[in-house]
């Protein structure tokens, strides 16, 4: 199982904090460094320094990283004009040797596109659709010929379709909890379908939808990769653990049944859960930046038992 990191930097991290869990990210031997899209911070705190973009953010550390995996859980397509983020994603890939993933959702957290007069349509899926046929379809145009697409919400005519990407095919993360919709876009244009935040017994009932999914759609149920986003909080005892969980607001115990939470063995063990139901990469949500002692105990103690 692929382990990657996963950080929330609108609640308070600036690029140096940043660049600095990254470079432990591959110091430690994880797969990937991936970060959430927002510009506001949710919960307490202060959101101090304030909020950094997650793509220029990345595209420093693709200068500045040599072998981790880089990319968003997820973007969010209210932020960026899906031509626009073609070529962003494009040249940070390019940036980066070729590292880069994207994960692209619909945008939700209306509070932010208000702080930041970034308009919120009431009807976000549809675009998002078209959105992903554009962003795909401008990367898989041959060079030398165009690409249009005529749709509700956006039009392109003749695009040259470049720059393209250093890798012959973008991985596209699309995720969520939706039982129909969702599904059908993961088996059209996903390489990866994640889950945030669920449950085992809930992860394997979306799996299924998203692979009954791709079967009528004409594609291997396998050809997906099957993935969860789960805060992370580790330690080499209780009170280590319960240090941990109140250093990020949290209670021991509803960690424990929504996280991963507890001792190495007890993470290990949940991490089999999840294994055991097709899952294959989980992505960690590292709350506190500033505990690298905690992504050392995760490489050494954790990563280190898995298969």
């Amino acid at each position: 199982m692929d382990l990657r990191i996963f950080t929330e930097p609108q609640q308070g991290a600036d690029y140096d904090t940043l660049l600095t869990v990254a470079r432990a990210t591959e110091e430690l031997g994880f797969d990937a460094f991936f970060r959430s899209d927002h510009y506001v911070r949710m919960g307490s705190g202060d959101g101090l320094p304030g909020p950094t973009d997650a793509w220029i953010t990345l595209a420093g550390l693709a200068r500045e990283t040599k072998q981790i995996r880089l990319g968003t859980l997820m973007t969010a397509g209210t932020f960026r004009l899906p031509g626009v983020l073609a070529i962003q994603v494009a040249q940070v890939d390019r940036m980066s040797g070729g590292r880069v993933e994207l994960g692209l959702g619909a945008g939700w957290f209306e509070e932010e596109h208000k702080a930041y007069g970034i308009p919120f349509p009431k009807e976000r899926f549809g675009r998002l659709e078209e959105q992903l046929a554009i962003v795909t379809g401008l990367w898989e145009t041959e060079v030398g010929k165009t690409f249009s697409f005529h749709g509700e919400h956006y039009q392109l005519t003749d695009s040259p379709a470049l720059p393209k990407p250093a890798q012959s095919r973008v991985p596209v993360l699309i995720g969520g909890h939706g039982a129909s919709r969702t599904p059908r876009l993961a088996a059209r244009y996903a390489d990866e379908f994640n889950i945030p935040f669920a449950s085992v017994e809930d992860s394997e009932r979306q799996f299924g939808r998203v692979r009954a999914a791709a079967e009528a759609a004409g594609r291997p149920a396998g050809d997906l990769v099957y993935s969860n986003a789960l805060v992370v909080c580790v330690g080499k005892d209780d009170a280590e653990v319960a240090r941990r969980a109140a250093a990020i607001g949290r209670d021991v115990d509803e960690l424990k049944a929504n996280g991963l939470a507890g001792s190495p063995a007890e993470v290990v063990d949940k991490l089999g859960r999840y294994a055991a139901i097709g899952s294959s990469r989980v992505y960690l949500q590292v709350l506190d930046l500033e505990d690298l002692d905690h992504l050392e105990l995760i490489s050494a103690r954790v990563q280190s038992q898995l298969g």
